[in-house]
This record gives structure tokens, C-alpha cells and sequence, in this order.
């Protein structure tokens, strides 16, 4: 995926083999990483305690240089924050469900921020295809989820249609 960045960010060598896009090559969005950056993520997202000296130990890498790209990968937004890996089942919230929905032309760009605060909504994503937004909904029971379908999304205006998945069984993939 290429996107433009700004002509100052072209002199860092990062831009794209893809072609010309309005009336300029395309270039990178995302700063490069190189494999040292990508262990680093890998080592956090499977432990995002890990402190700054076992990750160092574990990447053969320096304390110091440890540290810097840590910074780095925080400053430039790759890292966007640490949090706990949640086994939903064992939090009270046993029913899952993938929901996409169909919605009238112009409304996800009013949507998006309504469909977040609706409760047990865990992700909202603007999808390409049959269906327009796919929302995966953490309820504690059936019935939470019914209320989340039949109460919140489809009283929502520019909803046109609904379809719900139930979600039986779940395992993490390896994003890196």
C-alpha cells in the first residue's frame, strides 16, 4: 500500500516502486523498518512488559540502541500504545459476533463515532465488498446481543441492513 508523503520525506529513500498518482510518484506513509524493528514488535506484542534490558538480551542488541528505537517506533506512531491481552470468555463476555452491515451512501462518514459508543462494540471497520462497516461485538449473553443488533445498530440512521455472525471459537494469529 503506497500513499503520498511530503517531498521532504521523499529524500529519505522511501519511496515506492508503484508508479505515478496525481501527477507525482506515490510514496511511503510508514517510516522503514528494518529487521531489528520488526523483532522489537514482534517481542512486544508478544510481551508488551518486557523491560528495555530483556529485550535488549533477547535481540543481541545494545541497551542504548534498545531504548533509541523503542523511542523511535513510539514517536513515530508504530507503537500506539501497551495493553493486556483480554480472554473475553473469562471477562463476562461469552458471545462474539462479527456484524456487517449495509448502510446508505453518504452514512458511515457519519457513522463511525455512534457505532463506537454503542456498548460491547470492540472494533469498527469500513470495509470494501457486499458489506459496508463489520463491527465485532463482545456481549456477555445472547440477549446483550440481540439488544446490540435490534436496539442500537438497526435505530441508527442510514442503516439499511444487518448480518451477524456468531463467533464459536477464536485464535490469535501472528501479526508479524
Amino acid at each position: 500500500m503506497s500513499d503520498k508523503l511530503s517531498d521532504g520525506d521523499a529524500s529519505k529513500g522511501q519511496t515506492s516502486e508503484s508508479g505515478l498518482a496525481h501527477g507525482g510518484p506515490l510514496r511511503r506513509t510508514v517510516p522503514a523498518l528494518d529487521d531489528v524493528d520488526r523483532s522489537i514488535l514482534a517481542a512486544l506484542a508478544e510481551d508488551g512488559r518486557l523491560a528495555i534490558r530483556a529485550l535488549a538480551e533477547r535481540l543481541h542488541i545494545s541497551r542504548t540502541n534498545a531504548y533509541a528505537r523503542l523511542e523511535r517506533l513510539l514517536a513515530e506512531k508504530v507503537i500506539t500504545g501497551f495493553g493486556a491481552h483480554i480472554d473475553p470468555r473469562l471477562a463476562g463476555l461469552g458471545t462474539s459476533a462479527y456484524i456487517m452491515i449495509t448502510v446508505e451512501q453518504t452514512a458511515w462518514r457519519t457513522m463511525a463515532d455512534d457505532l463506537r459508543r454503542i456498548p460491547y462494540v470492540e472494533h469498527v471497520a469500513l470495509v470494501g465488498g457486499d458489506f459496508d462497516i463489520l463491527l465485532l461485538v463482545r456481549a456477555p449473553d445472547n440477549a446483550s446481543l440481540r439488544d446490540v443488533v435490534l436496539e442500537h445498530l438497526q435505530a441508527l440512521a442510514g442503516v439499511r441492513s444487518t448480518r451477524t455472525w456468531l463467533i464459536f471459537e477464536e485464535k490469535a494469529g501472528t501479526a508479524l
